[in-house]
């Protein structure tokens, strides 16, 4: 792949995160941010708000997943194809606790046909491991960001 190619490659990806980002009130909801975005990666951060926080103190295995799986999504969907989770699985390594500055970093690992699968690992604020996902994605029909908004770019 040549230098135009990879910056092309890249700035779609880039443009179909915004997108999507805007797009999705939950993610938001959360205070989760989209930090990075490239061809089949992404990195997002949320910190671990009191809400977050179950009985033991530390924070719900669910915001954990849904981190992970905001991650996932803006990873599988930077090529314009608009992909969905076709299933995922998470393992807790630590807690996270309350005001935790939580990293979740994606990375394809395979993509072909209308498959792929992709790996996220949550960090903490000090580099500690806190969980482990994995998605397998599968892409639907149509684009993400229509030709007439690419022409607009």
């Amino acid at each position: 792949m040549n230098e135009g190619t990879k910056n092309d490659a890249l700035h779609l990806a880039q443009l179909c995160a915004k997108e999507l980002y805007q797009r999705d009130a939950a993610t938001q909801h959360l205070g989760i941010e989209l930090l990075h975005s490239a061809p089949g990666e992404s990195l997002v951060k949320m910190m671990v708000k009191d809400y977050m926080v179950q009985g033991h103190k530390t924070c719900h295995g669910g915001y954990l997943f849904a981190l992970a799986d905001s991650a996932f999504a803006f990873a599988c969907n930077t090529y314009n194809k608009p992909t969905v989770a076709l299933g995922c699985s998470i393992d807790y390594v630590a807690p996270a606790f309350e005001g935790d500055e939580l990293a979740a970093k994606c990375i394809e690992k395979s993509r072909g046909g209308r498959t792929g699968n992709y790996d996220v690992e949550i960090r903490n604020q000090k580099d500690q491991l806190i969980a482990i996902f994995h998605g397998k994605s599968y892409q639907v029909k149509g684009e993400i960001l229509s030709q007439e908004m690419l022409k607009n770019d």
